[in-house]
């Protein structure tokens, strides 16, 4: 069984914010925080530690919006934006930002668990292709490290393509290093030596 999620509200109007708190609870979210105020918001954040942050702005200024996305960009949690009005500028901005779902025309009752499990799915989405993107930009610019080891010992040792490689992974294999790592040690080496 999946633990619970715990939940952070953020709405400056305490009324709306209880209303809104309800309504979450009844979609069996049990777990609620709320916050009424954004002075320290990354801070709580840290501190609570919530799996779902959600943003209830009736009529959000530029500024609002952009602390929003500011915090969206270092907490690293699915945040679910509501709005009472938006444009597209600002939908963008959202998106941009990193909010996992960004609803125009406020916060509604039975919408609440629909979007919560949408923001969640999206900002896995969006968290796992960012790692992807990380790892394969890693690795390519690894191949082309070891490529370029490769081209040093072609040309120092005058070996061929196959038997610098053959080199590179025996020394790493002696070493217990990746064969990445020997390729950048002796390609900084090389550059150090002003050989490059």
């Amino acid at each position: 069984m999946p633990q619970p999620l715990t939940i952070l509200l953020v709405d400056d109007n305490g009324l709306r914010s209880s209303i809104i708190e309800e309504g979450l609870r009844e979609a069996g979210y049990g777990n609620v925080s709320v916050v009424t105020t954004v002075a320290g918001l990354v801070k709580r954040i840290e501190m609570l530690e919530p799996d779902v942050i959600v943003v209830d702005l009736e009529n959000p200024n530029r500024d609002q919006l952009e602390h929003f996305f500011q915090v969206s960009r270092v907490v690293k949690r699915p945040m679910a934006m509501f709005v009472d009005r938006s444009d597209t500028a600002e939908i963008e901005a959202a998106i941009e930002a990193g909010v996992s779902a960004y609803v125009v025309d406020g916060l509604k009752k039975e919408r609440i668990k629909p979007i919560l499990e949408m923001a969640i799915s999206r900002f896995n989405a969006v968290s796992r292709l960012s790692r992807e993107l990380a790892e394969a930009r890693s690795e390519l610019a690894e191949r082309k490290t070891i490529d370029r080891a490769k081209g040093i010992l072609m040309k120092a040792k005058k070996l061929d393509e196959a038997g610098a490689y053959k080199l590179l992974r025996r020394t790493a294999m002696n070493e217990n290093r990746r064969i990445g790592e020997v390729a950048a040690s002796l390609v900084s080496a090389y550059t150090l030596l002003g050989d490059d």
